[in-house]
């Protein structure tokens, strides 16, 4: 079953490698995490919500534990999309700041490069979904990668994938 989980992981990396991008331009990073990663993930994710205290860590810890095989998807140097249109708080995108360093993510960012990160993500989830691959998209999982240094990228999400005969990423 692993190759197997192996080969959704892939399909969907080249999902999001070739959802749709706004300006044509891609600031997307993609990695897939198999194995003992998976495991070092997992123990970044109980490790970091015991340290801030904030709830649910280790239930999604635990999942991606149990997962086949986990993709990771980051918005990575993302440039302003030069459409001026504000969405991210700035008249001009000459004016948006370089991300900084918040709590968790980098930011602030150009509201159309976090939609390139979200079709990305979308497109990975529904091509585990055609396969029948258990999935869910983990802003959980990003935060550790991140931490880990795992992926490059100022804000990343992660989707665990698993093949059992109930999904374990809900009833949880």
């Amino acid at each position: 079953m692993q190759e197997i989980m192996s080969q959704v992981a892939g399909l969907m990396a080249l999902s999001a490698r070739t959802a749709p991008k706004a300006t044509g331009k891609d600031f997307v990073g993609i990695k897939v995490l198999e194995g003992e990663e998976i495991n070092r993930l997992a123990d970044a994710m109980v490790q970091y919500g015991e340290e801030s205290g904030k709830k649910n860590w280790d239930r999604d810890a635990n999942n991606v534990r149990l997962s086949g095989a986990v993709l990771l998807i980051s918005l990575d140097k993302p440039q302003p999309a030069g459409l001026n249109c504000g969405a991210c708080g700035f008249k001009t995108c000459a004016e948006l700041p370089k991300p900084r360093e918040g709590t968790e993510f980098a930011g602030p960012l150009c509201a159309w490069r976090l939609m390139d990160l979200g079709i990305a993500l979308g497109s990975a989830a529904k091509t585990a979904s055609i396969l029948n691959a258990d999935n869910r998209i983990m802003y959980r999982v990003g935060v550790a990668a991140r931490r880990l240094g795992l992926i490059e990228g100022e804000v990343v999400a992660g989707i665990p994938i698993s093949a059992t005969g109930k999904s374990i990423y809900f009833d949880r």
